[in-house]
């Protein structure tokens, strides 16, 4: 790609909406340029230098740091598996005025505008502290202090591949890969059939273990808070806090022609499956 396209795909603003790329709008070459040029990457792409110059300032054995990368790959889809469904989901966090904030920028913005990019990545100041915490927590467990670092740049590297399927999820494209077309058929259902299944995004062991799989739209009825999360006008009356810093009411589909994007979208890959 030369760097003149590059630039084109940055500069056109019929890919935006506010100051996020618009992802039904893109391509799989629009996606590479936004995503290896966005902000929350590129800081990712730093901590992963940074967690392997840890590694090597540490470095006492390869056994504690290679024992902590495996455990956080083979743990990452749980982890993921426990903050989408327990954290993200529970509408305990816009019923307290403290939390209401951080529940909308985590995932309501994402549920009321699945195609926006800017909050499909989550918030830094949210992601790198959970994954200091948990990650480089359970690295230092396994592995010492170099497991700290392993784990915590495996994390943030495994945050980073989970977001660029994400947004291949959401995005304008008919994947040719069979596997990437049905991980996208599954998170596709999660977003605009029924929000309380399919909660992985490129792993749905864990779904099948607690019951929240399903594989089509027959499988579980349509539910109604889909694109709120339950979060609707009775709840806003009641809990006022994220509609207050959303400026608006909470809305039961996606803004402009997302909707009937993604019914097209969900309709051709379940022909395709």
């Amino acid at each position: 790609m030369s760097n003149r396209s590059v630039i084109d795909i940055i500069r056109n603003k019929s890919l935006r909406t506010g100051r996020s790329y618009d992802l039904g709008k893109m391509g799989l070459k629009e996606l590479w340029v936004a995503y290896l040029t966005h902000g929350t990457i590129l800081l990712y792409f730093a901590l992963i230098i940074a967690s392997i110059i840890g590694v090597i300032y540490t470095f006492n054995g390869w056994i504690p740091v290679l024992a902590s990368v495996v455990v956080l790959i083979l743990g990452f889809p749980l982890i993921w598996y426990i903050i989408h469904r327990w954290i993200m989901h529970v509408p305990i966090l816009y019923q307290i005025k403290w939390t209401a904030s951080l529940w909308k920028r985590i995932h309501f913005d994402h549920h009321q505008d699945p195609h926006l990019l800017n909050v499909l990545f989550g918030s830094p100041l949210n992601t790198v502290p959970t994954m200091l915490i948990v990650g480089g927590g359970i690295g230092y467990l396994v592995g010492g202090v170099p497991g700290f670092f392993a784990a915590f740049g495996t994390s943030v590297y495994m945050g980073c591949f989970y977001e660029f399927f994400h947004c291949i999820q959401h995005l304008n494209y008919k994947p040719k890969s069979h596997f990437v077309l049905r991980i996208k058929q599954l998170h596709v259902l999660h977003h605009f059939h029924y929000e309380k299944g399919n909660f992985g995004i490129t792993n749905y062991f864990w779904d099948k273990v607690f019951g929240s799989y399903y594989e089509d739209a027959k499988a579980r009825p349509r539910s109604p808070t889909v694109f709120n999360m339950g979060y609707d006008l009775k709840a806003a009356e009641r809990y006022p806090w994220v509609m207050l810093k959303t400026g608006a009411p909470p809305r039961d589909r996606p803004a402009g022609s997302n909707f009937r994007e993604n019914k097209v979208e969900s309709s051709k890959n379940k022909k395709a499956a």
